[in-house]
């Protein structure tokens, strides 16, 4: 379960398990800018999903991946039309040959959350709750 909290004016502290995030809004948008904001939150993990995807694939197949830097950037531009384009540069360092890298590109589009970001209909169900 997840549980969110507000602190002080719009920062939410996030509680995940015994793991603790927080969350906030731009200056123009009237929060402190002291956290990172929702939509970003939603795009690391895209980009933390391919990471320890490929980091596990590697793991298993043998690969020489010593490690991967994952960049994402967004283009929310039409967000309000119902576009929400999320764009990943992967950086893989290690001995790997074309043909690796090839495939860990490939890998790397069936990580978990971007499957849920592009072939799940998402369902969300909002309700009261007694406190």
């Amino acid at each position: 379960m997840i549980e969110i909290t507000t602190e002080s004016g719009l920062r939410q502290r996030i509680t995940i398990g015994e793991h603790t995030l927080h969350s906030d809004v731009p200056v123009a948008f009237g929060g402190a800018a002291s956290a990172p904001e929702p939509h970003d939150l939603f795009d690391a993990a895209l980009g933390a999903c391919k990471a320890l995807t490929l980091a596990l694939y590697a793991r298993q197949k043998g690969i020489a991946l010593d490690n991967v830097d994952v960049q994402v950037s967004r283009d929310d531009s039409e967000e309000r039309k119902g576009t929400y384009r999320l764009n990943v540069a992967l950086q893989l360092h290690g001995a790997l040959d074309d043909a690796q890298r090839e495939q860990l590109l490939r890998i790397a589009d069936k990580c978990p959350v971007h499957k849920l970001m592009t072939e799940t209909d998402v369902v969300v169900s909002t309700r009261l709750s007694d406190a």
